[in-house]
């Protein structure tokens, strides 16, 4: 099946028979083989790394940039999350297969975790769509795996234990991809990975004792919600709850206003901005969040590669001082992606992380919406909103055994060939990877080759901190 649509025009669409959609795989496999994604060389006019970084800075807070470049520069693993625009822009110039689905654009393994559904039922999904956009499915695949290889050298793995972990990563994809290949469209579309699912794959693989630990960390991320939020992050200030400063990570929107501009009329448009996101959800979802009221916002320093970007956390109360809702405003700028693969259609770029992210999870937020702001500065951005906490949880990477981290491959492989399924061709994405472990090989042999890059990157970075042509604010 085959999807075309332009903004403001009818879709057209064009189904094929499961035959033809083999074949479309297997011809793309003749024009791109499968062993042609192994290779990674940097092309003559790569673009120098620091140059996109120093790009990407100049429509980001200026006084939080410096934070951003100190926490990629803590190893090269977190150089990589913040390296999103420098992979896309390698990637673009690597074999495609020609088959696109959404894609997340930045699917590392650090972007996948639990949080909860409508239904309070604990889920593991993609956690992270500021740069999603139709695009190669090859992409996300070659991000992921090398993000594995990459931790795997932070945790000082054998170089075939390494392999072991991201071939697994790359196997378990494969062979999703034809589980659902096989599927009828409603089984693909109620698909998701639960976490009592997710400890029947684990149990194989880690020791009692490991286990253990994952179900504390579950158990834990039960706790982090709008309540452990209000606890943890608000104050009473003269019988009015307020956010507690944690500057420069938590600043009070009071702290950021202009010194000649008055907090009411602030106030009152951030209410104004709140009514005009509510028309973005389903109404009953509106119902709701209209039984909460504004009291307080704060800036909010999130991530790695988002550092730098507007982030606003909202405290609303609903029934009584005990009843809160924290949710958290987003800056959504261009995909890294756009350069390479198109505009998104949506005018909105907010509008385009809901849509993708609509797309590719099993289960969104129920108050995953967008909006268009104007600043205290005066300039208009694009901002996606949800709830700070619903029982958000992510897996503990700098702790990880080679087998834990196998196991936890195999599930984030898994989980992306779910979400690539929902709206790509699946039959030919299938058809494309075939049932031998011939395109697992070639994912790990381009993991290996560019995690050798991503270190010459991040000594880039290093020596741009070191010469003062870049500024780094580090151990924050």
């Amino acid at each position: 099946m085959s999807i075309e649509s332009q903004p403001g025009t009818a879709r057209k669409v064009t189904h094929l028979s499961p035959d033809e959609r083999v074949a479309r795989g297997k011809g793309a496999r003749n024009q791109t083989p499968r062993t042609s994604h192994a290779r990674w060389e940097p092309t003559t006019n790569r673009p120098d790394p620091i140059t996109l970084l120093e790009e990407q800075a100049t429509s980001r807070v200026s006084e939080l940039v410096p934070l951003r470049y100190g926490r990629m520069l803590v190893s090269p693993f977190t150089f990589y999350r913040g390296a999103a625009l420098i992979m896309a822009s390698d990637l673009a110039a690597t074999p495609r297969s020609g088959l696109t689905s959404q894609i997340c654009g930045d699917a590392h393994l650090s972007n996948f975790g639990v949080f909860a559904s409508p239904e309070r039922r604990l889920l593991f999904d993609i956690n992270d769509f500021d740069e999603t956009l139709p695009g190669p499915w090859e992409w996300d695949v070659k991000r992921l795996a090398a993000s594995f290889e990459i931790a795997g050298r932070d945790r000082e793995f054998s170089p075939a234990d390494r392999r072991m972990v991201v071939r697994s990563c790359v196997a378990e994809y494969r062979t999703r991809m034809q589980q659902f290949a096989a599927a009828r469209n409603l089984d693909v579309w109620y698909a998701r990975i639960e976490v009592e699912k997710l400890f029947e794959v684990l149990k194989s693989s880690v020791t009692k004792k490991q286990k253990a630990k994952a179900e504390a960390n579950v158990a834990k991320a039960r706790t982090r919600d709008s309540m452990q939020a209000f606890t943890k992050l608000t104050h009473d200030v003269d019988g009015e709850r307020r956010i507690i400063s944690d500057a420069p990570l938590i600043v009070p929107i009071e702290d950021l206003a202009p010194a000649d501009s008055n907090r009411g009329d602030i106030e009152i448009e951030l209410r104004t901005l709140i009514r005009s996101y509510r028309r973005t959800l389903e109404t009953d979802r509106r119902e709701l969040l209209e039984s909460f009221h504004y009291v307080h916002a704060a800036r909010k320093v999130v991530g790695v590669g988002s550092v730098g970007t507007r982030a606003w956390i909202i405290l609303m109360l609903g029934r009584d001082g005990q009843d809160p809702l924290f949710l958290q405003a987003k800056e959504a700028q261009e995909s890294v992606l756009e350069r390479f693969v198109g505009r998104s259609r949506y005018a909105n770029h907010g509008q385009r992380v809901v849509a993708g992210q609509r797309f590719m999870q099993a289960s969104s937020d129920i108050f995953l919406g967008w909006q268009r702001a104007t600043g205290l500065d005066g300039q208009v951005r694009d901002f996606y909103l949800r709830q700070l906490r619903d029982w958000k949880g992510s897996a503990e990477v700098d702790t990880m055994a080679p087998g834990v981290m196998a196991a936890y491959a195999r599930i984030c492989g898994a989980t992306l060939a779910r979400a690539h399924a929902r709206s790509g061709d699946r039959i030919a994405i299938a058809s494309y990877v075939g049932t031998s472990d011939t395109f697992d090989r070639a994912i790990a042999d381009f993991s290996s080759s560019y995690a050798d890059q991503n270190e010459r990157d991040y000594e880039a970075l290093v020596a741009a901190v070191r010469s003062g042509r870049l500024e780094a604010q580090t151990g924050m």
